[in-house]
């Protein structure tokens, strides 16, 4: 075999190739493996969850129950939904969300629109003041005696305003802006377009996948509000999602935390109503990814080096 080889090269390189394929093809299949497990490690855990939210209390508690109940339920769910505790809680993270992403968007975008000009004044000192707050932070104790000099103790702009702009997402549209094309402005400005009208009519349009990219940050950030809600919501009915989740986990008695009476929460497990409560909060970012996800991949490499 060894002489036919020699003889005829031909063979020899299909020998080799066959060797490299036979070689990738078990290395993609290791790796499709570990990234299978990996992916496992993630899903498993959140299929639990859900699978015991929708567990019907007698199968619970005789636990003939492990990836797939034996009878399903919305008892859990029902009771959540109904108590004030969840609406009170749904109410203040709509408000935060619904209310601070758009001025986080707007404020970010603004900004960094007047920092990729050239002709701005004070452009350089601006510059260094953003990347200022990059690097250093007030601290949380000089962060509450502003708010409460500010009178925005107790009141949802408390968790709006605080992160409405921030360095890193400054720095990242200013890059990205400065990348288009400066001809489409000098027409525009020909044409007898301002500023403010060319910002909203031209610039914005163009950027569409990177301010849906920010648009899905700020939306998850919001949405997930909880420590500076600990901080400066001192009224549990205004009171974020995160923040009567961590209640309902830590509680021993969940009836006071969903707000129903007694009788009612004792027909539900307290585990079932604590895993049904975790995708409640969870459902709607679920929800938003799919549609934000092609303005996700287009908008990840915005700011970055290109050569």
């Amino acid at each position: 075999m060894t002489r036919d080889l020699i003889k005829n090269p031909v063979n020899d390189k299909q020998f080799r190739r066959l060797g490299m394929r036979t070689s990738e093809n078990i290395y993609q299949l290791i790796i499709g493996l570990l990234l299978a497990l990996l992916a496992s490690t993630m899903v498993l855990p959140f299929l639990y969850v859900l699978v015991i939210s929708f567990t019907d209390s007698t199968a619970y508690t005789s636990g003939t129950f492990y990836l797939w109940p034996k009878k399903w339920s919305l008892e859990a769910y029902s009771l959540i939904l109904s108590g004030k505790g969840f609406l009170n809680a749904l109410k203040a993270s709509l408000f935060i969300t619904f209310v601070g992403t758009p001025i986080n968007v707007c404020a970010n975008a603004g900004l960094a629109y007047m920092l990729s000009k050239d002709e701005l004044v004070g452009r350089k000192l601006i510059n260094r003041l953003v990347m200022f707050t990059m690097l250093f932070g007030a601290g949380m104790i000089p962060n509450f005696i502003n708010i409460k000099n500010l009178g925005l103790i107790n009141s949802w702009f408390a968790n709006i305003l605080p992160s409405a702009c921030g360095a890193w997402t400054v720095m990242v549209m200013k890059s990205f802006f400065q990348e288009l094309p400066r001809d489409l402005e000098e027409a525009a400005e020909i044409d007898g377009c301002g500023t403010i009208k060319m910002f909203f009519r031209i610039i914005l349009p163009l950027s569409l996948a990177m301010l849906a990219t920010f648009t899905l940050f700020a939306f998850v950030s919001y949405w997930n509000c909880y420590f500076s809600a600990i901080l400066y919501l001192t009224s549990s009915s205004k009171q974020p999602l995160q923040v009567y989740l961590q209640k309902l986990v830590l509680s021993t008695d969940i009836s006071e935390v969903v707000d129903v009476a007694d009788d009612l929460a004792k027909k539900v497990p307290q585990e079932v109503m604590r895993m049904a409560s975790l995708i409640v909060v969870v459902f709607p970012i679920l929800c938003i990814y799919p549609f934000m996800q092609k303005y996700f991949a287009k908008g990840v490499m915005v700011g970055a080096v290109k050569g």
